[in-house]
C-alpha cells in the first residue's frame, strides 16, 4: 500500500507524523474538523436566537437609532456567521461521493476561518450594543476593543505563533 508520511501540518516532511494515505488523512481532517464546527455552531446558533428576539422586545423602541443600527448589522453578521459555519456541511454533502474529500476538506477549513472571522465581527458588534446601553459610550468602546484583542489572541495570535514556533522544531 502506497503510504505517504507527513506531518499534522501537511508538510509532508518526513519528520515524525502520521504514517497515512491522502484518503485517511483527509478523512482525519474531516472528522476534526467536523467535531470543531460543532462549537463555533453551538456558539453562533445561540448567540444569534437571543439577536432575534431583541427586536421584540418592549425596550427595543427606547434604542437610540444609532444602537438600532448597530444591533441591524450584529443580526446581519450572525446570519453570515451562521450560514459560513454551516456551508462546510452544505459543501460536504454536495460533493459526498465524488472523491473529492481532500478538496472538500480545503473548502471548509477556509469557510471556518472566514467564520471564525465573523464569529468575531458579531460578539462585537453584539457586545458594544449591550455595552453602550449600560456604560458610558467611551468606556463600552474601550472593552469592546479590549475584548476584540483577547478573541483576535485566543484564536488566531496563539495558534499562529504555535505554528511558527514549531516550524522551526521539527
Amino acid at each position: 500500500m502506497d503510504r505517504n508520511r507527513e506531518n499534522d501540518d501537511g508538510k509532508g516532511n518526513g519528520g515524525p507524523g502520521r504514517d497515512e494515505t491522502e484518503e485517511e488523512r483527509a478523512d482525519r481532517k474531516w472528522v476534526d474538523l467536523v467535531q470543531e464546527l460543532r462549537v463555533a455552531q453551538t456558539g453562533v446558533q445561540i448567540l444569534f436566537g437571543f439577536l432575534l428576539t431583541v427586536a421584540f422586545q418592549p425596550r427595543f423602541e427606547q434604542l437610540s437609532q444609532t444602537d438600532q443600527t448597530i444591533y441591524s448589522v450584529t443580526v446581519m453578521l450572525g446570519a453570515a456567521t451562521t450560514g459560513v459555519l454551516v456551508g462546510p456541511v452544505a459543501f460536504h454533502r454536495m460533493l459526498t461521493g465524488r472523491r473529492l474529500k481532500t478538496e472538500t476538506v480545503a473548502w471548509a477549513s477556509r469557510l471556518t476561518m472566514v467564520g471564525l472571522v465573523l464569529l468575531l465581527c458579531t460578539m462585537a458588534c453584539a457586545l458594544l450594543l449591550i455595552l453602550r446601553v449600560v456604560l458610558d459610550d467611551t468606556i463600552a468602546l474601550w472593552l469592546v476593543a479590549a475584548m476584540v484583542v483577547w478573541f483576535v489572541v485566543c484564536w488566531f495570535v496563539l495558534p499562529a505563533w504555535t505554528r511558527a514556533t514549531r516550524r522551526g522544531i521539527d
